[in-house]
């Protein structure tokens, strides 16, 4: 099993752990300590101390920022707010540093965008203002929006809005970027990522594309960003063109008729028709051409309103709410309309039997809220959203959370409590639970999503 990796984060100035009060007793006695009580912040102000000794008598040093500013966002930690200065505009450096050849910024497809994301991702490109990646880009944030962009310079948070067109956040699409460019300090207070899609249907946190300190990162992150996040703009590249067909992805058969007349036998699917690719192709952490045919088919019975882009290829809480209205609408309940498609489902869908969803089913056009869910199974409480579950959170949901993993059997983790603020006990709590339902990876992070709260209060 590879071990998680967390990131780190300052703890706060009223941390009741030993090490903290201890720190703290310590600073009544050190003028040092006194200024800044955190042993990080100490050694920024040695650090400090030493720059200004060498700068000469004549130079005033600068103030102290406080390291223990609040947060932007209630209940999100401080400090995931990069700090990333960023370089003028400029050309593309070939080899040698030589300018490169510009050219008229290409036409270029979402997918595109996001494959060029996770090369730098992949490839964890240091962070760095003034040096340039093997491709000709800087390695800052702008730049990197450049490289994705296929842009024929580095451009910068001030210059970047002239390749794009704004947009809404209900507009927000993978490849499309969300932009701080901060006139008070242009180079040093300005941030933009590339937005990689929604992590689930509360549209409150997303996955972003950045290029940050100490390299490049693919984070979920809240909406529009840890710090700042009024003051971020959604926009959308220029030169987007449509996708080219994708040729693994069959295509969607006809639907002849109307509806199949409610017809619940299995009349097994046709010649050419995909066969079922069995139950493991759905559900969470699915990622697959087969979830992509899914939804295109259920669209075609009525389940366009489920879905705010796509349907794509991994499986999201819009595809379970999708197939579960369309098992309903066949008259199903209970296990038989979990959500997820079995062979008769799937037999239905692909041949064009069996009843559509009915109008007006998911709750409105093109919205994915709660509003457009099925109703809510008895005794399940309604899901809060991701953003009640994170490091930093404190409120009653993580209390309710708690006491029902140790209802299930999950509460070995615990040495006191549950309480109301997040903790590792928790999040193992969750991840214990996710892996007794089959699922590994990503799908069993220790966070739970909609699909984790539904069965674990069922």
């Amino acid at each position: 099993m590879v071990a998680p990796a967390f990131e780190e984060f300052e703890p706060g100035s009223d941390c009741e752990c030993p090490g903290c009060v201890d720190r703290r007793r310590a600073a009544q006695a050190s003028p040092v300590a006194a200024i800044v009580g955190h042993p990080a912040a100490q050694r920024t102000v040695v650090i400090a101390a030493a720059a200004s000794a060498v700068l000469g008598a004549g130079h005033a040093a600068p103030a102290l920022a406080s390291p223990q500013q609040a947060p932007d966002r209630p209940g999100v930690p401080a400090g995931d707010g990069p700090e990333t200065p960023q370089g003028a505009k400029a050309p593309l450096h070939g080899p040698g540093g030589k300018p490169a050849d510009s050219a008229t910024p290409p036409a270029t497809t979402r997918t595109e965008i996001i494959d060029r994301a996770k090369k730098w991702v992949a490839a964890k490109v240091p962070y760095s203002m003034t040096s340039f990646w093997s491709d000709g880009y800087r390695q800052d944030c702008s730049g990197y929006v450049s490289m994705a962009w296929k842009l024929p310079g580095n451009e910068w948070t001030g210059s970047l809005h002239q390749y794009a067109t704004r947009i809404t956040k209900e507009q927000l699409q993978p490849g499309d970027m969300l932009l701080f460019h901060n006139p008070a300090d242009p180079t040093n207070g300005s941030h933009v990522v590339l937005f990689g899609g929604w992590t689930d249907h509360t549209h409150g946190y997303y996955v972003a594309y950045e290029q940050t300190r100490p390299n490049t990162r693919r984070l979920a992150t809240p909406y529009a960003y840890w710090t700042n996040a009024a003051k971020y703009v959604p926009y959308r590249y220029k030169g987007l063109v449509a996708e080219p067909a994708d040729p693994g992805v069959p295509a969607v058969p006809s639907v002849p008729g109307k509806d199949g007349g409610g017809d619940s036998a299995n009349p097994g699917p046709s010649a050419q028709a995909p066969p079922y690719p069995g139950r493991a192709a759905f559900g969470p952490g699915a990622d697959n051409k087969h979830v992509t045919l899914l939804g295109r088919l259920l669209v075609e019975r009525g389940a366009k309103g489920f879905y705010t882009s796509g349907p794509g290829p991994r499986w999201s809480d819009a595809d379970r709410r999708a197939t579960q209205a369309f098992q309903r609408a066949q008259g199903w309940r209970g296990a038989y309309a979990d959500g997820l498609p079995g062979p008769l489902t799937w037999s239905l869908l692909i041949t064009g039997k069996g009843r559509n969803i009915a109008a007006g089913a998911s709750g409105g056009s093109g919205g994915s809220g709660s509003e457009g869910a099925p109703a809510q199974a008895p005794g399940v409480p309604v899901y809060p959203g991701r953003g009640m579950f994170r490091p930093g959170a404190d409120n009653a949901h993580v209390t309710r959370l708690g006491r029902q993993l140790v209802r299930k059997g999950f509460g070995k983790y615990y040495t006191k409590g549950p309480g109301p603020r997040w903790g590792e006990a928790d999040r193992r709590g969750v991840e214990a639970f996710q892996r007794t339902q089959g699922w590994r990876g990503g799908a069993a992070d220790g966070y739970p999503g909609p699909e984790t709260w539904r069965r674990l209060f069922s």
